[in-house]
């Protein structure tokens, strides 16, 4: 074994590495695309459209096509101005295209004149990362009446740039092939990058996105043109539910530099759905602008409820909680310098925002509410009926908070660990007090928690937060958990990493998980977005051979382990009812040991659609929910009769 000296006289210069180029990428693909994984491969398209989007935003880009090919590889074609071809000034022996395509941190959104109106990618890494983590890649340029290409392999030009024919118009065609040999997957989600590409279209008014799938089996396309821009963005998030305006009350508007746009509709639900963005990129934490939109609908909505005297004197003003019950509604900023928080870019931090937002914001819905009062006063009894609602949930919140995690009473019904440090302990939310009582019976009692639930719990969808909370299960699941929700949520008081939901293998038990899955996306959807929520994978059927016990998930497995074993050996097939038939012991074995189960962690990687099919699944609205049923009819299994 070396010793301490040996290692320092050992360690020198030569160890210190310089990575030139585009190698940094291809050593650390996580630092500039997130993974490598499915959502990685997604971002790799993502970037190539954000620089056609700013081209849109820079209003010189009205299309732009995106192909998934046959052989794998993704082409991205726009309309724009074509990436300049010219020798760069600080490279002059080099092609600004291939400045562009092989160098970290070079672009045209730096403080130049290329964007005044902003951009989504303010980092300068987006296509040479794309170029960097590809097997192949082609750029294809229309300017000048020619038609400029270079081809690189693994991020390397094969030759320089050079014209191959003649064009007309401009525009950039981007194609790329991704390495396997660093990403995980090429399988491109057709349905994926199109919910990506219909929000686009949404903030980019009159702007058409196309996506061509043309992979043998899988053809398809679709086209995303939406001269209303987030008005069109706000009918579709409510189009399954009531509303209580007609039309939503919409405005565009320039501030000195930034541009603002908001779309909002009250509906007859208890949700708050509000999605924010800052140059085409989804804020998915809010900064700035969300906080100048909640300002002024508060202050807005008082200030009418009080001069239309639908608030009396006595009466205490309308809260932020009040007002955003039932509100669906988009914001959308296009800045010159978008100052984010992270990496991520999940937060803006332009302080100057805030103010335009309110102020714009005020302006658009004082004037919708006075030239609608019919609309207006609906608005406002729906507010007022918020603040009841929220003074009689206040005092059921105050029955299931917990000053401090361990001093408070936990269910009666919650089977606790002996685990104390949150990260090693997990919780089982099982279906039935029978399952509960063999799950109690069969875990590792120093880790593993259990919770049985009595029944369905209630629809959450469809309640506000005060019956919500007077129900006994999810007060116990809040309780047993120690977060909170809502406004009182709070992540660090989490006293599980894990929170599995255990339900039969029937429809029964796939209602009772879709409930618990709606409450945990209304109500903890951080539990959701940090990876915490996990759902078990239970057995379908137990196949006895002699003294053996084999365990299949799915009937493919089963039909698929009958045919191993063959004719000569009798094997006795059971499938599982419920979980209550398994005894502690089988439980544990399948279900429950790390070792050995299968857990499927719940990811949302589109919170558009998450929060649409939720609200047509578990809404009151029951024509979209049928014709969810009848069109997905045929591709049901395992149902039980």
């Amino acid at each position: 074994m070396a010793t301490a000296t040996t290692t320092t006289e050992e360690y020198g210069a030569k160890d210190i590495q310089i990575l030139e180029g585009l190698e940094p990428v291809r050593k650390r693909p996580g630092m500039y695309i997130g993974s490598t994984d499915i959502r990685g491969l997604h971002h790799l398209v993502y970037e190539v459209v954000d620089n056609s989007i700013d081209e849109a935003m820079a209003g010189v880009c009205d299309r732009i096509l995106v192909t998934i090919h046959a052989d794998g590889s993704v082409s991205v074609e726009d309309n724009g101005r074509g990436i300049p071809v010219e020798p760069h000034p600080q490279s002059p022996k080099q092609s600004t295209l291939e400045v562009v395509m092989t160098k970290l941190h070079a672009g045209g959104k730096f403080g130049g004149d290329g964007y005044k109106q902003g951009s989504s990618g303010l980092h300068g890494v987006g296509v040479s990362a794309v170029n960097a983590l590809s097997a192949y890649c082609r750029v294809e340029v229309k300017r000048g009446g020619k038609l400029w290409m270079q081809e690189y392999r693994a991020g390397k030009p094969v030759a320089p740039v050079k014209p191959v024919g003649t064009a007309h118009g401009t525009g950039t065609k981007t194609t790329f092939l991704p390495d396997l040999t660093i990403m995980e997957t090429g399988d491109f989600q057709f349905e994926t990058l199109a919910e990506r590409f219909r929000e686009m279209a949404y903030l980019n008014r009159e702007l058409t996105i196309k996506i061509i799938d043309e992979r043998e089996g899988r053809e398809q396309d679709q086209t995303f043109y939406f001269d209303g821009g987030l008005k069109s963005f706000v009918r579709h998030l409510n189009k399954n539910r009531n509303v209580l305006m007609a039309r939503p009350a919409y405005i565009e508007r320039k501030v000195d530099k930034s541009l603002i746009e908001v779309a909002l509709q009250y509906n007859d639900g208890y949700s708050e759905t509000v999605f924010s963005f800052a140059n085409g990129v989804n804020t998915v934490d809010g900064g700035s602008h969300v906080t100048g939109f909640r300002a002024a609908l508060t202050r807005t909505l008082n200030e009418y409820a009080r001069k239309a005297n639908l608030l009396k004197e006595a009466d205490a003003n309308l809260s932020g909680d009040d007002v955003r019950e039932g509100l669906t509604a988009a914001i959308s900023v296009k800045l010159p310098e978008a100052q984010f928080e992270g990496q991520t870019k999940g937060k803006l931090n332009n302080a100057d925002v805030r103010t335009q937002v309110e102020n714009v914001v005020a302006d658009m819905l004082a004037k919708y509410l006075e030239e609608t009062p019919a609309e207006g006063k609906r608005i406002v009894e729906k507010c007022i009926n918020a603040s009841r609602a929220r003074d009689a949930a206040r005092r059921a919140r105050e029955l299931v908070r917990r000053k401090d995690v361990l001093d408070s009473t936990l269910p009666g019904k919650l089977a606790d660990c002996s685990e104390r440090n949150p990260a090693r302990c997990e919780l089982y939310l099982v279906e039935g007090d029978s399952a509960g009582g063999s799950a109690k019976q069969g875990r590792d009692r120093h880790f593993q928690a259990i919770l049985p639930l009595r029944g369905k719990i209630l629809n959450v969808e469809r309640a506000r937060l005060d019956r919500m909370l007077s129900s006994e299960e999810i007060k116990n699941i809040i309780t047993a958990l120690g977060t909170g929700i809502g406004d009182t949520f709070q992540y660090d008081k989490l006293r599980y990493s894990r929170i599995i939901l255990m339900s039969d293998a029937d429809v029964d038990g796939s209602h009772i998980r879709t409930l618990l899955l709606t409450f945990f996306f209304r109500h903890m959807e951080h539990l959701i977005t940090n990876g915490n929520l996990y759902i078990a994978q239970p057995p379908l059927y137990r196949i006895q051979v002699g003294k053996q016990r084999h365990y299949v998930y799915t009937e493919q497995e089963r039909d698929e382990f009958l045919a191993r074993l063959g004719t000569g050996r009798n094997a006795t097939v059971s499938r599982y009812k419920g979980l209550g038939e398994m005894d502690p012991e089988e439980l544990w074995e399948t279900t429950m040991n790390p070792s050995t189960r299968t857990i499927l962690q719940v990811t949302i990687e589109d919170a558009i659609k998450a929060d649409e099919t939720f609200t047509m699944l578990m809404g009151d609205e029951v024509a979209p929910r049928k014709r969810f049923i009848e069109s997905h009819a045929q591709d049901v299994k395992n149902l039980d009769v």
